[in-house]
């Protein structure tokens, strides 16, 4: 899973970028601080997991992962090359979630926040950027066509009807009718095919303004069939300083915090993408793996490793919480919790999963 921070300079990406992370990326107040991307790895810290580990007696844990890339601020013009745009939109086009970073704080330098005009400054770009792909690519395909080619005739309809809805400035994630049409062709190269999560980065969670604000970047979620989060980057990033667990949650509580920006936007950036987790013990191990929701059973096994899905025979399956509740693997076997399962089962989101299967 690859997440990208995108926003107006100022607007707080590379701090909540820190904030995610734990990184210690240069941040100031004036434009372009961020010139070649801040990449970043956060652990999804899964509760679930840590409760499965826990009964399996494992000695290591491994969380799933989000990989976050942090790149320059996007200016108007940013498609056509203004300011570091085409860097920047290179930089983006490769991830699997766009996380829109909103300024919900006064500076000095840029006035009162104004979120919303912020997210269309960003997204208009994004639409514009990918409007010039597309039409390049048109060109190519309508050679193609004319030179008799049929099999390209269903892609120069999904390209048409893109570039039209491009055009009347909307991005391609509301698009849902060629949706699988446009991924398949080139869903990596499509800014506005991906999903996209609003942060709007304040600096007190409790205060009226900012819970103005946020009905306000709410409003515009729902619009775009996204999700919207509150979140105060710098104290956050304060926070992960902290090592003691108890004395870092309870600060947090004191500042308004509830729940920390890392957990929310993993478990949203799953959902919109549409990810499930399962988990896997073995040699003391246990592991997180990610899979795309609807996957099979012989798909997960790939997912750990190559030669389990070729070789797969069964999969034994118990759900975390089942194991959870009896205790050990033994006790949820003799209480029919521990299914044998086939390749073509429908693994479910806290699967915990062994494999069998021949070398």
């Amino acid at each position: 899973m690859q997440a990208g921070i995108a926003g107006v300079p100022n607007a707080g990406k590379t701090t909540l970028f820190n904030a995610l992370t734990g990184a210690h990326a240069r941040c100031n107040a004036y434009r372009f601080t961020t010139v070649d991307p801040n990449i970043g790895i956060a652990h999804i810290q899964d509760e679930r997991l840590f409760k499965v580990a826990e009964v399996e007696h494992a000695e290591k844990v491994v969380p799933a992962t989000i990989k976050f890339v942090d790149v320059a601020g996007l200016i108007e013009g940013a498609s056509k090359g203004e300011g570091l745009g085409n860097q920047f939109l290179s930089a983006i086009r490769g991830v699997d979630v766009i996380v829109h970073t909103l300024r919900g704080f006064y500076l000095e330098t840029e006035g009162e926040p104004v979120p919303i005009r912020d997210a269309q400054t960003v997204i208009i770009e994004f639409i514009l950027s990918d409007l010039e792909i597309i039409e390049r690519r048109l060109e190519k395909v309508k050679k193609r066509v004319r030179a008799g080619d049929k099999d390209e005739i269903q892609e120069l309809n999904a390209l048409e009807e893109a570039k039209a809805w491009l055009e009347s400035f909307k991005p391609l994630y509301l698009l849902e009718e060629s949706e699988y049409q446009l991924k398949k062709i080139f869903f990596n190269d499509l800014i506005t095919a991906k999903p996209a999560l609003f942060v709007l980065n304040v600096e007190d969670p409790a205060s009226e303004k900012s819970k103005e604000l946020f009905f306000e970047v709410e409003n515009l979620a729902r619009e775009h069939h996204a999700a919207a989060l509150l979140s105060a980057a710098k104290t956050e990033m304060e926070l992960k300083e902290i090592e003691d667990e108890t004395e870092r949650k309870e600060l947090a509580e004191s500042f308004g915090i509830s729940e920390f920006t890392v957990k929310a936007v993993a478990r949203e950036a799953y959902r919109l993408s549409g990810l499930i987790s399962f988990f896997t013990t073995e040699s003391k191990e246990c592991r997180a793996w990610e899979l795309k929701k609807g996957a099979t059973a012989v798909d997960a096994a790939a997912r750990v490793h190559t030669d389990m899905a070729k070789g797969f025979i069964k999969a034994e399956v118990v759900f975390w919480e089942d194991l959870v509740n009896a205790g050990s693997r033994v006790v949820a076997r003799e209480q029919g919790k521990v299914l044998i399962e086939g390749r073509e089962y429908i693994v479910n989101d806290g699967d915990v999963i062994t494999f069998k299967f021949t070398s």
